[in-house]
């Protein structure tokens, strides 16, 4: 039953007064590192957290006890899905230039063009907003799929964006992606870039504008990082144009690179070496730079990543789906790679990726004592605030921001429970997430959120997923059926008489 001081708490609203918050157990923070605290308590006021430890003396305004519960950082995602999750279509479908991942000549010839509209694009980031706020995530940088777009993404659909954070109440990072080149099916299993690289121009264009005009909007929950949208289908000028605008905005730029075979050999086919030592050669590599995935890093690779400061993002679940690992998770801390967590993928669950981190490190290292569930969750806080250059979140200590997730160890899957952390990490999973607090507002409770009815909004989500998979096969080879793109996994027998 919700206790009269918890229940006093309003969605979407900072309580009025100092609020102290217990548990059996909270995150603490103390020379560098997270600390366990047992019964411990936390105040905090206004967005800023006061106090962690035990027995606060001073006077506070409500006193609310989570019981047998983790206060932990909120956790950060730093490719974080901002869209419906097109990924998930290719889990059993493949090869995938055949099922609509990769642009046929047909369709370009046509004309690429939106496959949604912008009260659609609107509505999706609102809804992916939510879900990562149900999971814990209180920071989070998007990512979204180009693929259904008619080139890169528009500063309409951010600015919605923006006031979809604002409103339910989630620190982001943003600005629409952009490109100058795209991939393109010119046969099966024939995949070539083609560029334009002045619509990459014009798109990095409206990205600083974007950002100018946005950052710090909503009490600095909205800031903002340039995203050019993966390395294959950028151009070395729009890369050092991107570089020049993060230094001079003082912000970061994510890069997707070293993530899979078709970008490796369309680099080197291009620039004849691997994504990092081409940027590498050209002065692009420094602590401006978030790249996921490197799960195709070579040694030399991530040999570069860590001279430069560049920190990679993390995103287990969706590389591990498609066949790929990081090689390894433990051989980048030992390298002093910052790394930094993602999820990517739907479901938007940071706590089932930490664990299938864990499992495919442990796998490619052939041993289980090089890594540990704790490095898997400092990466989902403190490595996240590291790569944004944020001091102030990812732990809970004094002059921190009062980013707070409230996990329950309650739950009966977790049973028995061993360290907290462990046992987070090992059985846990985004829906025992019980409460979330974003600059001291109250974002998240028992499954609600502010602004969004998310049982209503999946019913819509899965319209306009549904509409989006009917206009497949114009965009896949050969124009099938969307029923043969998209196979069942057994055969689907009907009422006839139904």
């Amino acid at each position: 039953m919700m206790s009269e001081a918890l229940a006093s708490l309003t969605l979407g609203r900072r309580p009025e007064g100092r609020t102290l918050v217990t548990a059996s157990w909270v995150v603490g923070h103390k020379d560098g590192s997270h600390r366990l605290l047992q019964n411990g308590e936390l105040v905090f006021e206004n967005g800023e957290i006061l106090f962690v430890g035990h027995r606060f003396s001073g006077e506070v305004a409500r006193r609310i006890d989570f019981g047998n519960a983790l206060i932990s950082p909120g956790l950060i995602d730093l490719d974080a899905l901002s869209d419906l999750d097109t990924t998930i279509l290719g889990i059993d479908n493949h090869p995938g230039w055949a099922k609509g991942r990769v642009w046929p000549r047909s369709y370009v010839d046509a004309g690429p063009y939106e496959m949604y509209s912008q009260d659609e694009l609107a509505f999706q980031k609102r809804f992916a907003f939510g879900q990562l706020l149900l999971n814990g995530i209180t920071t989070a940088a998007p990512i979204a799929s180009l693929f259904y777009r008619q080139w890169g993404e528009m500063a309409a659909e951010f600015d919605a964006a923006a006031d979809a954070a604002g409103e339910l109440g989630l620190r982001v990072y943003l600005s629409p992606a952009y490109r100058s080149g795209g991939l393109v099916l010119e046969r099966p299993g024939q995949i070539v870039p083609v560029f334009d690289e002045e619509r990459g121009f014009k798109g990095l264009n409206d990205a600083i504008a974007y950002i100018e005009r946005q950052t710090g909007r909503h009490g600095d929950l909205v800031r903002g990082m340039l995203a050019p949208d993966r390395v294959e289908t950028s151009t070395l000028a729009l890369l050092q144009r991107t570089d020049a605008a993060a230094r001079d905005l003082g912000v970061k730029f994510r890069l997707h690179m070293a993530q899979g075979a078709m970008e490796v050999d369309t680099v080197r086919m291009l620039h004849g070496s691997t994504a990092p030592v081409w940027l590498a050669k050209a002065g692009l590599l420094s602590d401006r730079l978030i790249a996921p995935h490197a799960t195709n890093a070579t040694q030399e690779d991530l040999a570069l990543y860590a001279e430069n400061g560049v920190s990679i993002v993390h995103c287990p679940l969706v590389s591990s789906r498609g066949g790929s690992t990081l090689n390894s998770f433990s051989a980048c801390r030992k390298r002093g790679i910052n790394i930094a967590m993602g999820t990517d993928t739907a479901p938007a669950d940071m706590l089932m990726n930490l664990l299938v981190g864990l499992i495919t490190c442990r796998i490619n290292d052939r041993a289980p004592d090089q890594v540990r569930s704790a490095d898997l969750y400092d990466a989902a806080t403190v490595g996240g605030a590291r790569a944004l250059g944020r001091s102030d979140l990812g732990h809970l200590s004094p002059g921190a921001r009062a980013d707070i997730a409230v996990f329950d160890l309650n739950d009966t899957v977790m049973a028995p429970s061993i360290d907290p952390i462990t046992t987070l990490v090992t059985g846990g999973s985004g829906k025992v997430t019980r409460a979330v607090f974003v600059d001291g507002r109250v974002s998240m409770l028992d499954r609600k959120l502010a602004g969004i009815d998310m049982q209503e909004a999946r019913v819509q989500a899965q319209v306009q997923f549904e509409r989006l998979m009917a206009k497949y096969p114009e965009r896949s080879w050969g124009n099938p059926p969307a029923s043969e793109i998209f196979s069942p996994s057994y055969p689907i027998e009907v009422d006839a008489h139904g």
